[in-house]
């Protein structure tokens, strides 16, 4: 292909801002993707299946919010937490719990609760608004899972959760970093593709427009977030830096990018399913919105 249509539009300057933008983002989430991928990998080689249902509630409507709060175990962005929940399905935890970890993990873990303080120095309201719209966010979530989720969205897992009696659990290890490490970063790829693209083709100028309306303000920073896929550690900063928006709608900014983005749904797809990820991350997207509106109106 490139013999037929040559290389000089290599260097043209749009190509090039996209192909820094699509390389920066896969390189920001490679490291917290291979976290994720790490700790996914230990859990199905080292922790034994029953400490889960020991350690959760045996009631799922219990176990959602229980999982919510221990998403602040995870110093790491969304990329980590879509391959750790899905080895926490395998492990036996009930889908629902597993969700939501997987949303809330990103966005209240201490690593982006400090960059957020950090970003928003002398207003502590918005990192608590943080906190208690994507904790609101994810057990909301899980049990809309509980009430309305099917089992038939989920794509049967591919290679087996858990311990084989006899076998070694560091080669079991580097087996499931390795697979899912390959499985899901070419899935970042195409999502980091799809971020830049939207970042170079976009004018600056429609920000702008946007900024005046307080409710669309809200839910063009709530669809800035899906497609910049920014990393939950620097996305405070970012929502810092747009100083023509109302808190509010910066704070949907935070709540919705870790949990729904490009990089994220298209993860998710190669994990779970696209029937799941389509129907997920339409639902988390108006449920972020509305506990971004609400707490950050109270608050912010």
């Amino acid at each position: 292909m490139l013999l037929l249509v040559g290389t000089g539009w290599l260097s043209h300057p749009a190509v090039q801002a996209w192909r820094t933008v699509c390389l920066a983002i896969t390189v920001q989430a490679l490291p917290f993707l291979l976290l994720g991928t790490a700790l996914s990998g230990a859990i199905n080689a080292f922790v034994p299946a029953e400490l889960f249902t020991r350690v959760l509630p045996k009631r799922p409507a219990v176990a959602v919010p229980v999982a919510g709060v221990a998403g602040v175990v995870l110093p790491g962005c969304e990329c980590a937490s879509v391959p750790v929940a899905n080895s926490l399905i395998g492990r036996g935890v009930t889908p629902a719990a597993a969700f939501a970890f997987l949303l809330s993990a990103p966005a209240v873990n201490p690593v982006v609760l400090t960059a957020t303080a950090v970003a928003f120095p002398g207003n502590p309201a918005m990192v608590a608004a943080r906190l208690l719209a994507s904790l609101a966010t994810a057990a909301v979530m899980g049990w809309l899972w509980l009430w309305r989720g099917r089992e038939e969205w989920l794509r049967p897992t591919v290679r087996h959760t858990g311990h084989h009696t006899g076998r070694s659990r560091r080669r079991e290890f580097l087996q499931g970093c390795r697979h899912d490490f390959l499985h899901a970063g070419g899935f970042l790829v195409l999502g980091a593709m799809a971020a830049a693209t939207f970042n170079v083709t976009v004018p600056r100028s429609v920000l702008d427009t946007f900024s005046a309306s307080p409710w669309l303000s809200v839910l063009f920073l709530a669809g800035l977030a899906v497609v910049l896929a920014v990393c939950s550690e620097a996305d405070a900063f970012v929502a810092a830096s747009l100083t023509g928006f109302s808190p509010t709608a910066r704070l949907a900014f935070l709540v919705v990018g870790p949990m729904v983005d490009l990089k994220l749904i298209a993860l998710q797809a190669g994990t779970f399913g696209r029937a799941f990820a389509w129907r997920f991350s339409a639902a988390t997207t108006v449920m972020a919105v509305a506990a971004s509106a609400l707490i950050g109106g109270v608050l912010l």
